[in-house]
């Protein structure tokens, strides 16, 4: 075998190397997203069950008020008409940009305000506020946004993990590659005026 034939054998084994080791690479990248992937549906699984469980206590919260305040039939229906654009928007899969989270955050926002102004109602109202089916409502409803909170801030982290990983070198080559499979993914953010403390009164 000449000095030709054996550099040239050389080379190619370099170059069959080099390959091997991009291709696991590559497929370490992959499943490594794929993973980071899974975990971001499974925490928007978590944050859609805890948005769900507000819009099920809507139906009995506003039943439970409209038998004890009757005249605020437009305060219901605002509520009413909220629950339904958060059902529009609900989408089974994480969000795949800002723009559609921004809508389903606004949504769920719109909830969130139309229940906020249904208990100021019911401080009209003393005797509702002392049966015991509203104060259970009531617990329930503030124990589910606490909860609400939590899963958000938890998604954020899981597409946190997610981009740092996806936008790293040599993840960014192979992301490319896949178009829109592993898009970055959008975080949730504040609430407009959550840099304002809330005004606390006791009466």
């Amino acid at each position: 075998m000449g000095m030709a034939s054996k550099i040239a054998l050389g080379c190619g084994g370099v170059v069959v190397l080099i390959l091997v080791v991009l291709g696991l690479a590559g497929v370490g990248s992959y499943n490594s997203l794929n993973s980071l992937n899974q975990a971001v549906e499974a925490q928007w699984g978590q944050v859609e069950n805890v948005y769900q469980r507000r819009a099920d206590l809507v139906p009995n919260l506003v039943e439970t008020v409209k038998g004890a305040a009757a005249f605020e039939k437009e305060t219901f229906m605002a509520v009413t008409e909220a629950r339904a654009k958060v059902g529009q928007v609900s989408a089974g899969k994480a969000p795949s940009d800002a723009a559609s989270l921004a809508r389903f955050q606004q949504a769920q926002e719109g909830l969130g305000s139309a229940l906020s102004r249904l208990l100021v109602v019911v401080e009209k109202y003393p005797d509702l506020k002392a049966t015991q089916n509203f104060r259970d409502l009531q617990a329930q409803l503030e124990g589910t946004e606490n909860r609400i909170a939590v899963e958000r801030m938890r998604f954020n982290q899981a597409a946190q993990a997610f981009n740092t990983k996806r936008n790293s070198f040599p993840t960014l080559i192979v992301a490319g590659f896949l178009g829109d499979r592993f898009r970055d993914k959008a975080y949730f953010k504040a609430q407009a005026g959550a840099e304002t403390a809330p005004k606390v009164s006791f009466q």
